[in-house]
């Protein structure tokens, strides 16, 4: 049985390697089973929650992710989601291999928002701001490069010296980067805004958004989290990883639905339909667009297989 490293699943995959595999499975598709979740009280700090996530292909692979979201790790310097990928043999169903759970989620969560973005985002998106600094922030900014020509960053956080110490990090990759607190004017002004955080609370504002933006909303995996007001919903154009998974776990979609700023029937299509040319895309540069993710089990699925693929090369 093989053990994948975060450090191998990041030197033999690139950004872009992990956005062709998604393409190519969520056009494929898999038996993927709506994920398992499960409230872990905590003591002195927001409740954690216990994800269970499998996936297989007839006559094929079949794997399982177990994972963990813990809020409080913010507080200890840890990531929020952290977790183990078991992927079994084809024939014998016995591991073939086990992947760091912890950095396949965060590469294939950014690999999922490009391959979105790469349908929905205008060509010629420069400007990205990202909301957020934790772990999932930079494999975004990268992910998002990999398919558009981003070139400046702007980082926001509630924390500004976390957001200031991601944008130095970002800027030696070679991207203008810099943080701010000022998250409203930071928006007016860009192209892609990506989300990832675990707030309740809308952050971005559909007022903010100028013609042609591109919102990424990552966090808010379950319903009573949200990172965008009904606002954003309304005025733009949504899209989803996956229609069960978005509609029935997506806050942003969920809470919007609710208040009646939308219907279920806003939502124009899913990763399934994009990769497969059955919805289309961006329309026209004006438009705004939004992609909310869940997490589907087909990501961690297709995404296992490629790095082991790519490692054992």
């Amino acid at each position: 049985m093989r053990f994948v490293t975060a450090e191998d699943i990041d030197k033999f995959v690139s950004p872009r390697d992990l956005v062709e595999a998604l393409r190519d499975g969520f056009a494929q598709g898999c038996e993927a089973p709506l994920r398992s979740h499960f409230n872990m009280e905590r003591s002195n700090e927001d409740d954690a929650t216990f994800l269970i996530m499998p996936a297989w292909q007839k006559d094929g692979a079949a794997g399982v992710k177990i994972a963990a979201v813990v809020p409080g790790n913010s507080a200890r310097n840890l990531p929020a989601v952290s977790g183990t990928y078991v992927l079994l043999d084809a024939v014998t169903g016995q591991p073939s291999a086990v992947l760091d759970g912890t950095k396949l989620t965060t590469r294939r969560t950014a690999a999922a928002s490009a391959l979105a973005a790469d349908y929905l985002a205008r060509k010629d998106a420069t400007d990205m701001v990202m909301v957020g600094s934790g772990a999932m922030a930079p494999q975004l900014i990268k992910a998002h490069a990999s398919v558009r020509p981003i070139k400046n960053v702007t980082i926001w956080n509630r924390n500004a010296d976390k957001a200031t110490k991601l944008a130095a990090e970002i800027a030696e990759l070679g991207f203008n980067a810099s943080g701010t607190d000022d998250l409203e004017t930071a928006c007016k002004s860009a192209d892609l805004i990506s989300c990832a955080t675990l707030s309740t609370e809308p952050l971005v504002r559909g007022d903010w958004l100028r013609d042609g933006t591109h919102v990424d909303l990552v966090g808010a995996f379950k319903p009573t989290m949200r990172e965008s007001d009904d606002a954003v919903m309304a005025k733009s154009r949504i899209y989803v990883d996956s229609f069960e998974g978005a509609s029935a776990e997506g806050g942003d979609v969920v809470q919007a639905i609710k208040s009646g700023a939308i219907a279920k029937s806003d939502i124009i299509g899913d990763l399934f339909g994009l990769t497969r040319g059955e919805v289309k895309g961006r329309k026209t540069d004006g438009e705004c667009t939004v992609f909310k993710s869940v997490g589907h089990s087909l990501e961690d699925f297709f995404a296992a297989v490629a790095v082991v693929k790519a490692v054992e090369k």
